[in-house]
């Protein structure tokens, strides 16, 4: 077999009673990651220590049931459909998240929460953004663990070998002489997605230092930027997924939300634009009188 990048035949660890899930491991990893980041960005802007951690005790429970829910409604078959199991909805371990439901209720969660703490929802959101892109790219490597997010067959060097794999088991499927049975090797869009994800958490990061963006803006740039990504790893990606006029829901979705991400950016520097205008009126009617 060609040189390729090994995939783990156990995504569990059995403590006593207890079982830990890889990929929840990456997904708390995520979600840990993007906390300090938040924090020490929030801090940068007037913030108090502690701050995210209080907003993301809304925030990531909003979130966990906004992936969940959209990964349930826009894949029903294993739940609701012909053999399909409408309790494995809440089996959240074996994988399932939908980056655009969490991301919608876990903005909702913020909102209460910034709320609750009486600071503005766009600062907030401007400084947790990078930070959710890196737990976006930490927690794509649940997928690993799972064999599970993959694209085409190839032979290249950095291809990925992926297990028949028993997701209730959390485990790859063995042969008769007890050795886990291999399907090939396949494209990781896993890991081309989480390379993208660091890839624009950096460049976010460095044009909120070097440019005067408007409040809102960074999270403006996180929507519309995200989906130019997600958009070319759909297209790669081979799992099984429903379609509206032949293309998979999830490209449907980037596009639209693409076009949200813009809108955000374009408002939320008018808005400043207007704003700076209103302000140099008024300085100058002072002036005059």
């Amino acid at each position: 077999m060609p040189a390729t990048i090994p995939s783990p035949t156990v995504g569990v660890l059995a403590l006593g009673p207890l079982t830990i899930h890889a990929y929840a491991l990456c997904i708390l990893a995520g979600i840990g990651v993007a906390i300090w980041m938040g924090d020490r960005r929030m801090r940068d802007r007037g913030g108090e220590e502690g701050l995210v951690l209080d907003v993301a005790m809304w925030a990531v429970p909003f979130g966990i049931v906004g992936g969940r829910l959209y990964h349930v409604i826009t894949t029903p078959q294993p739940y609701f459909g012909e053999g399909g199991s409408p309790v494995d909805a809440l089996k959240i371990w074996q994988g399932g998240l939908g980056i655009w439901g969490a991301v919608a209720l876990g903005a909702l969660g913020a909102w209460i929460g910034t709320r609750r703490e009486g600071v503005s929802f766009l600062s907030f959101a401007d400084a947790v953004a990078p930070g959710v892109l890196v737990a976006q790219a930490i927690g794509r490597w649940g997928n690993w663990f799972n064999n599970e997010i993959y694209g085409e067959p190839t032979d290249l060097p950095w291809a990925v070998r992926i297990h028949d794999w028993d997701a209730g088991a959390g485990q790859a499927v063995v042969d008769s002489a007890g050795d886990p049975v291999v399907l090939g090797t396949y494209h990781p869009t896993f890991l081309y997605e989480s390379l993208f994800l660091l890839v624009l958490a950096i460049a976010i990061l460095a044009l909120d230092r070097r440019r005067r963006l408007a409040p809102g803006q960074v999270m403006g740039l996180y929507v519309a930027g995200y989906p130019l990504g997600r958009v070319v790893i759909e297209t790669m990606r081979t799992d099984a997924a429903n379609t509206i006029l032949g293309l998979r829901v999830n490209i449907w979705t980037s596009l639209v939300v693409f076009v949200l991400g813009v809108v955000i950016y374009t408002v939320c520097g008018r808005r400043r634009a207007a704003g700076e205008r209103d302000e140099d009126l008024t300085s100058r009617d002072a002036v005059s009188h």
